[in-house]
């Protein structure tokens, strides 16, 4: 075709001035999204090279492309009138939607290294008030800037275009002599439809599918895909509240009234902390501390999320596994917790947290959880105090608060007491006052690892202001993360979303100043064995009832540990002794690791393992979630 046949074939499609105007929005619009997607697929750092990265990018090209020809279809099929004028609202619209989901997928990977799919939107679409401390913390300011300005340009760029490239002489010109024939817009369409239906199909398997995928593209998809109610609903479950309802603790000639301290590490995995990595010199007291004490080296979390969690530790059950954080509804803990239980027994109960109390309701957590006191960020004196990040302060920021309540309160009887940190949250602002180390090069973790380094000091604070208050040695002390962090191990950053050991696995050290003996439990435990390991060392049995968990004290028991993620239907885990199966609704293809010859889950065995086996462990799951979350609805 002669470049004349070619230009006639343009114009026929669109008048000039129509093209300035399309493609001032449509150009502009396919080079964002597909920078974007090149840099998150640079920062993947795929060992392939360029040619990986290029691949990783397919659907990105032929959805911009089929997303283009479509508009031009649709600009050429109306030219004027009232139908030119709806197709022009929409352009903009569509084109602004597509911009910010791009936008927003690429910072949420960029945060979290996970692909932005149906249930994340529509989490933070429900939660926003709630998270906004969250979002404004989390997101940088040149973030904030680009999305200003790609919405700017979209909504001012095409017209600006066209009055600086046609000039005022052609803005006024025809339009051509009427619509495109049907046949010829009909072939535009199909064309369209080709592009973006070869879109939907993934380039790459595992943790690169969904990521493989443009982001328009993988939240359909996602949306479209998710679980349907009977794979959900595909058993009934075991309600096993119904052996805690009427559980009551009985008295035995072992029982000593001794108080309880619980230092929850937030965001701490295992491997970050000196007593399980000898290779990091973070956490130097806890080091020589659990020497002294009980350290469970395979200990785990329930649903990598600090309300979850909570609710766990505190009461011995499984959390709700839906996103939301149904704990903290009023009267929505279906049984009565570790506080409430030894309230029964004359202990007071306190809660601290340097984070603010505004997030996920915490004070009303707190009292579904039966403790009798609570003492947030809003409650202690700032001054001469670092933030620790947009949640909250440094945790040292409670020892004066602890200080006070101690001194009116621990004469009075037992108490159990427990301090959530938060200094190794996200964004890990790492507070200077003890200094810092480099302990990495790159920045980020580095700041992590001087965050976790930071909890270290904090649990020495706290021994030592229980040392000078004469408590020490009737206090047995419970140090325990709430769940891990990831760092882009498995290609995915943060704790909510991550199956994997370093979102599961967290430090869990018991230390009796009574019973200094170290001794080590290689078994697996979760949060679940908290509570009846504390009524063990405080010599309490239960009647009418007891725990689905065990104490850690006991015998080994062989038994299936399960792990939900945040949002749900997201991912979840199950581990029985070495073997550990994850399940991702079908978003991702099945894993399964051998825990004992890969501890860093390297190794993906589900290929090599035969279907029956991965539908028990994958029914097995779903049978667990759906009674985790009947308890709840009951």
């Amino acid at each position: 075709m002669s470049s004349r046949r070619a230009l006639q074939v343009l114009h026929d499609v669109l008048h000039g001035r129509d093209w300035v105007y399309v493609l001032a929005l449509l150009v502009p619009l396919t080079a964002y999204n597909l920078g974007l997607k090149a840099v998150s697929a640079v920062s993947r750092e795929q060992e392939t090279g360029i040619l990986a990265s290029l691949g990783l990018m397919r659907s990105d090209l032929l959805f911009n492309a089929g997303y283009a020809v479509f508009w031009i279809g649709l600009f050429a099929v109306a030219r004027r009138g009232a139908t030119r004028a709806v197709v022009v609202v929409l352009f903009h619209a569509v084109s602004l939607l597509v911009a910010a989901v791009t936008t927003v997928a690429f910072q949420y990977f960029q945060t979290t290294g996970s692909t932005l799919d149906w249930g994340v939107v529509v989490f933070y679409l429900a939660t926003l008030g709630e998270i906004r401390q969250v979002i404004v913390g989390a997101t940088p300011a040149y973030a904030w800037m680009v999305l200003a300005a790609a919405i700017l340009y979209v909504v001012l760029g095409p017209w600006l275009a066209v009055r600086l490239i046609s000039g005022r002489e052609d803005r006024r010109g025809p339009r051509g002599a009427g619509n495109m024939p049907l046949l010829e817009a009909a072939g535009l369409g199909l064309v369209a439809f080709g592009l973006v239906f070869l879109s939907l199909a993934p380039n790459a398997v595992g943790a690169n599918q969904s990521f493989s995928l443009s982001p328009p593209v993988n939240l359909a998809l996602t949306g479209l895909r998710a679980p349907d109610t009977d794979e959900l609903a595909s058993g009934s479950g075991e309600v096993y509240t119904d052996r805690m309802q009427n559980m009551r603790l009985k008295a035995t000639p072992e029982t000593e009234k001794r108080n309880v301290v619980t230092i929850v590490l937030d965001s701490t995995p295992a491997r970050a902390t000196t007593p399980y990595n000898d290779e990091m010199k973070t956490t130097p007291f806890m080091d020589e501390l659990s020497k002294e004490s009980t350290l469970v080296e395979r200990a785990y979390t329930t649903i990598p999320h600090t309300s979850k969690a909570m609710t766990s530790i505190s009461c011995g059950i499984y959390p709700d596994p839906e996103t939301d954080i149904h704990e903290a509804e009023p009267d929505a803990v279906p049984v009565r917790c570790l506080p409430e239980m030894l309230g029964d027994e004359g202990y007071r109960s306190v809660w601290f947290q340097s984070a603010t109390e505004e997030f996920e309701d915490r004070p009303q957590l707190v009292e579904n959880l039966g403790y009798d006191d609570f003492y947030g960020l809003e409650d202690m004196d700032r001054e001469g105090f670092q933030r620790a990040g947009y949640l909250g302060y440094e945790d040292d920021i409670m020892l004066d608060p602890s200080k006070e309540w101690l001194k009116e309160n621990a004469k009075k009887g037992p108490f159990l007491a427990t301090y959530l940190t938060i200094t190794a949250h996200h964004e890990y602002l790492a507070p200077t006052r003890y200094g810092r180390k480099d302990f990495a090069e790159d920045d980020v973790y580095n700041r992590f690892l001087n965050s976790v380094r930071y909890e270290d000091f904090f649990v020495k604070n706290v021994i030592d202001q229980y040392k000078a208050m004469g408590l020490y040695e009737d206090t047995i002390f419970v140090i325990v993360g709430d769940h891990g962090e990831a760092f882009g191990e498995h290609e995915v950053k943060g704790h909510d979303g991550v199956p994997y050991e370093e979102g599961l696995r967290v430090p869990l050290i018991i230390h009796d100043p009574q019973n200094p003996e170290g001794r080590r439990v290689k078994w697996p435990t979760n949060h679940l064995d908290l509570a009846p390991t504390v009524l063990d060392l405080l010599g309490y049995e239960t009647a009418r009832g007891g725990y689905p968990g065990a104490s850690v004290l006991g015998l080994p028991v062989d038994r299936t540990l399960f792990f939900g993620c945040r949002p749900d239907l997201l991912c979840t885990t199950s581990t029985n002794g070495d073997s550990k199966y994850i399940y991702n609704y079908g978003k991702r293809p099945d894993e399964l690791y051998d825990l004992s010859k890969d501890p860093l889950e390297k190794n993906d065995l589900a290929a090599e393992t035969p279907d029956e086996e991965l539908k028990a462990r994958r029914e097995e799951l779903l049978e667990w979630r759906a009674g985790a979350a009947a308890t709840y609805d009951d």
